[in-house]
């Protein structure tokens, strides 16, 4: 007979004389200062840390005030902590040199934690396309695994959701969005580093760029050479007709450069980027008070000019 001596667990010294508070202590969550060496990026991360004016403030605060928001943690098997919230408080803390920061560490498996950060990070100012889209499928992806899993009230169940929606439905809701622009903004995924740069620099349209997303990899890879050749990107209706070429199988480079040659419509829009418009408004002004700004300076600029007109007749 095997000795069940192995399986016994002795308790050390210290949780001896632990009060029940102390214990109670040691099961709830709590602020800790963590090294800062010991924190490890979440895998895939889709939000990207740069070194840009917002980091750099950011730098500047957490040497003068320290993090004072704690970021959020979970631990891993070999004494380190996968970083859920925080990744730019965490980047910013090295480089302010700093040798710890607050956490909190919270027990999640993986799903969960994917879902923590992708929804902390959905409340940035700017998100860029390529941030939204991967983070999208990753979230909708955590949502359908979870989904298909039976729930401890009902052990039997199966299926795509939980409460009879699709996972995207779900989402939708708790975004805003249609499960439509969700789908859309998950196709850009299927893009290449290239094409997807182009979008979050927005030198290509997001509407094409979905259509685009339907090319194979080679006809991807041909599209980013024939856009450097004919220095343009592709419209909406160029790149549904890409697309559909890349369907029937007859997209080959003599169709493609015929279609890019293409001569395109003028566009009358007048666009003016916010960098342009920033130093001329306070700093505290949304884009929508300068667009109303601008609309008012208008419309009196119009009245001189109507009034003036009227004085010369």
């Amino acid at each position: 007979m095997k000795s069940a001596a192995k399986n016994i667990q002795i308790a050390s010294y210290d949780d001896l004389f632990k009060t029940d508070a102390e214990r109670l202590a040691d099961t709830q969550e709590r602020i800790q200062d963590l090294p800062l060496d010991k924190l490890i990026p979440f895998p895939n991360h889709p939000f990207k840390v740069l070194d840009d004016e917002k980091m750099q403030e950011t730098v500047d605060s957490i040497k003068e005030y320290g993090v004072l928001v704690p970021i959020l943690v979970r631990p891993k098997n070999d004494g380190t902590y996968e970083i859920v919230s925080g990744h730019r408080r965490h980047h910013a803390s090295v480089l302010a040199g700093k040798t710890d920061i607050p956490a909190i560490v919270r027990d999640m498996d993986d799903d969960a934690a994917i879902l923590v950060m992708v929804d902390s990070n959905l409340q940035r100012e700017t998100i860029l396309p390529s941030e939204k889209a991967f983070a999208y499928k990753m979230k909708l992806d955590a949502m359908k695994r979870q989904a298909g899993r039976p729930s401890k009230e009902n052990p039997c169940q199966i299926g795509t959701d939980l409460i009879g929606q699709r996972s995207d439905q779900i989402m939708a809701k708790e975004l805003n969005e249609s499960a439509r622009t969700i789908q859309r903004y998950i196709r850009l995924t299927n893009l290449n580093p290239e094409l997807l740069n182009r979008v979050d620099n927005k030198t290509m349209a997001f509407n094409s760029a979905v259509e685009v997303s339907y090319l194979s990899e080679s006809e991807q890879t041909m599209l980013c050479e024939a856009i450097e050749r004919q220095e343009a990107t592709p419209n909406l209706n160029q790149a549904q007709r890409l697309k559909k070429y890349s369907m029937d199988g007859k997209l080959d480079e003599n169709v493609m450069d015929a279609i890019m040659t293409e001569e395109k419509p003028l566009d009358n829009k007048l666009v003016l980027k916010d960098e342009l418009l920033s130093p001329y408004f306070p700093k505290n002004y949304t884009p929508m008070q300068k667009q109303q700004t601008i609309l008012k300076l208008l419309a009196d600029w119009h009245k001189r000019q109507m009034r003036q007109q009227e004085a010369e007749r």
